[in-house]
């Protein structure tokens, strides 16, 4: 039976300690596992001579490798990923694809009798704050996109 004993000193330097020895462990744990265990491994896998060898391979032999080929391609994405193309993210992307696209601003004007203010624009781009009427947000998304997508207004008719 262990019995409790004081720590020596400063209470911090005895969790320094007991974290320096759990630390140690760990260590201690992964250079068992690299040092024994994975050649250990890597001795039992079934790797063919040559590229004709793999397809003599037994479905037991591919999920004996399966573990290492899962790694490696998860290495290899993680090497390649930073000089991949970024992906625009949605907020980038063209709304009018196809629309009127030698115009620099798709706008169409409706004109309505029965309308109490004189004009009202409503949002087609999808960015106004104040959806579904139209604050000029159209105008940022086409200078990041390029694109030329604008406002639908209707306004009051004139008799």
């Amino acid at each position: 039976m262990k019995t409790w004993q004081p720590c020596p000193g400063n209470i911090l330097l005895c969790v320094n300690q007991k974290r320096t020895k759990s630390f140690k462990m760990v260590l201690e744990s992964i250079s068992r596992i690299i040092k024994t265990q994975l050649p250990a491994y890597l001795k039992k896998l079934p790797l063919p001579e040559t590229i004709g060898g793999f397809a003599r391979l037994t479905v037991a032999d591919w999920l004996r490798l399966l573990p290492l080929l899962g790694i490696l391609a998860l290495l290899g994405y993680l090497t390649v990923r930073p000089f991949l193309p970024k992906k625009k993210k949605q907020r980038d992307c063209l709304i009018n694809l196809k629309i009127q696209k030698e115009n620099p601003k798709v706008v169409n004007e409706i004109d309505i009798e029965d309308l109490r203010t004189p004009n009202v624009c409503y949002c087609r781009c999808w960015r106004s704050k104040t959806f579904p009427v139209c604050d000029k947000s159209h105008i940022k998304h086409n200078e990041l996109t390029g694109d030329n997508v604008g406002p639908l207004i209707l306004k009051k008719k004139t008799l």
